[in-house]
């Protein structure tokens, strides 16, 4: 977007209006931020949702109240959305000093593999900064105290729920230092993750089998387990319809004490591969918030599964139902193993966020009653 002048829906054909109401008259302040800020919730879905990084959205007013450029953050390792904004108005022509930028998240303060967005705006000289949530990290956090130490008027709190709607998952993955994680499996309808003899392919169609690749492509890591490996030898790629690599590739994390087979298709993976060489839980989700992992899908058999639901590690379910009846008796063919349940009143229950056909299946969404709802739209 570098050199273009950008502007919110409603301001002059010029790009250089003050956004105004339906009705032809001007906006007041509060209006003024809160409808620049949802243009920059607009702008921060474009981002990435992997790569351990928050999508963000910057739009940049001038003391008029008319945009003279935006930016959102296209991953890890490229400028954050407030330096893409900045650099977009010194294409431009526009200088900085006394802008009001409008941000979906409190500004870093913190050096990584780019500088702190708190530092650059104030070397901009950019006179207020308006901002949905607090960056809740304990190192990326509290740009907003630098930038009122060194003059900048702070205007936190602009459409806060909507933005903390925005970035649930990751909000809530670094407030509470591990990532989302996601349990998936597919059964038929009598709860069978495979036939008697240990068949399971395929229990679900293709059309559902597609939307598991999608749901591997939108995370950062897939988890699944030691004997998982050792029965199915799966590749956990992400692919299109037609077989493709998707651009981006979750990192298969296998858990487990023994180390899985030199030949296994895992070892051949694009995005590489971790063996945790343990079975703890805690220690193993703590590891990959370290690497900067914010969301895991879990692909395993029931004894993983049942695991990370026991342990409370699960915070969404994607389920896939096949119109088909299995039965039988081995509780080893069933979709979820023992979860410590000895009575109804001590049931997991969980809220259903959305049902979906796909062909013959059904996809459900879930997540524990317990827990806050998940959003919908880009976040997933």
């Amino acid at each position: 977007m570098t050199g273009r002048v950008s502007r919110i829906p409603g301001v002059d054909d010029d790009g250089h209006g003050m956004i105004s109401d339906t009705s032809g008259t001007t906006a007041t302040e509060g209006e003024l931020l809160e409808t620049a800020m949802r243009r920059a919730l607009d702008l921060a879905a474009r981002g990435p949702v992997t790569g351990g990084n928050p999508q963000v959205g910057c739009v940049l007013l001038d003391p008029d109240g008319r945009v003279v450029a935006e930016g959102w953050h296209h991953g890890a390792g490229t400028p954050h959305a407030e330096v893409e904004a900045l650099t977009a108005a010194r294409a431009a022509g526009v200088d900085p000093r006394g802008l009001t930028a409008v941000v979906t998240l409190e500004p870093c303060n913190h050096t990584g593999r780019t500088g702190p967005c708190s530092v650059a705006l104030l070397e901009a000289g950019v006179a207020r900064v308006a901002y949905a949530v607090e960056d809740p990290g304990a190192v990326s956090g509290h740009g907003a105290d630098r930038l009122r130490a060194g003059g900048v008027e702070v205007v936190p709190h602009v459409l806060a729920a909507e933005a903390e709607e925005f970035l649930h998952l990751w909000l809530t993955a670094v407030r509470r230092g591990r990532p989302w994680v996601t349990v998936k499996w597919a059964q038929s309808l009598d709860g069978r993750a495979a036939a008697a003899d240990g068949t399971s392919q395929w229990i679900t169609g293709a059309a559902a089998r597609q939307r598991v690749h999608e749901e591997r492509a939108a995370s950062d890591a897939i988890l699944t387990g030691t004997g998982t490996v050792l029965a199915d030898d799966p590749s956990l790629t992400a692919r299109g319809e037609g077989g493709e690599l998707a651009p981006h590739q979750p990192i298969p994390v296998v858990v487990g004490e023994r180390a899985i087979p030199v030949d296994a298709a895992l070892r051949r993976h694009p995005a590489g591969l971790i063996e945790t060489g343990t079975r703890d839980l805690d220690a193993v989700l703590g590891d990959l918030n370290d690497r900067g992992l914010r969301r895991v899908y879990v692909e395993a058999g029931p004894a993983l599964v049942s695991a990370l639901i026991a342990g409370g590690h699960a915070d969404a379910f994607s389920v896939y139902v096949a119109p088909m009846l299995l039965g039988g008796l081995d509780p080893s063919r069933l979709s979820i193993g023992e979860l410590g349940v000895g009575t109804i009143a001590e049931a997991r229950r969980l809220e259903l966020d959305a049902v979906e056909r796909l062909g013959d299946d059904l996809h459900l969404l879930l997540h524990p009653r317990a827990e806050c709802p998940r959003p919908s739209g880009s976040e997933d």
